[in-house]
């Protein structure tokens, strides 16, 4: 039994140095950012959806300047960071998810929002890592939109930042 736990500090000390020779900077935080970046730049997301929510624009936009600031060591520029990320936000829909028999009203809701992002890594000169990708989520709600909307697009916001945060620095 002695002889397994060191066999796995023994194990996980190499993997330590591997990783550590790969010329990536690994973050427990979450992310793996590439050797040498040290700044990132959001542009706003403008809300280009037939359906437009007041303040999503700005929801988005600063969600992922703050999903990137407390995930990774990067510092924020205004402009023409190491990774750069711009694009828009293309829907925001409620549709009925469950009907109610004999009511003319929905017994559940969803509440959907895809932004469309263009990702682009300026000290990766092949061009392998850019991406331009659209990132949908939702939640479901019962009742009126009006009363949960500021917490659903909260929620919403989360997800969606998370899902560009780790395609952009995890490659998932």
């Amino acid at each position: 039994m002695k002889g397994t736990f060191v066999g796995y500090i023994l194990l996980a000390a190499l993997m330590v140095f591997t990783i550590q020779g790969c010329g990536v900077k690994y973050s427990l935080s979450g992310g793996s950012i590439p050797e040498g970046m040290n700044t990132y730049s959001v542009e706003i997301f403008e809300n280009i959806s037939p359906f437009v929510s007041a303040t999503l624009s700005q929801q988005f936009t600063e969600g992922l300047k703050e999903r990137i600031r407390t995930q990774s060591k990067l510092s924020q520029v205004n402009q023409d960071g190491d990774a750069m990320f711009s694009g828009v936000i293309t829907n925001y829909a409620i549709t009925p998810a469950a009907v109610e028999a004999g009511v003319d009203r929905a017994a559940l809701n969803r509440l959907s929002i895809t932004v469309k992002v263009k990702y682009v890594n300026r000290k990766d000169e092949s061009g392998e890592s850019d991406f331009e990708e659209s990132f949908t989520q939702f939640k479901e709600f019962r009742g009126e939109v009006s009363t949960q909307e500021s917490s659903l697009n909260s929620e919403i916001v989360k997800m969606l930042t998370e899902d560009v945060f780790n395609k952009a620095f995890n490659n998932w």
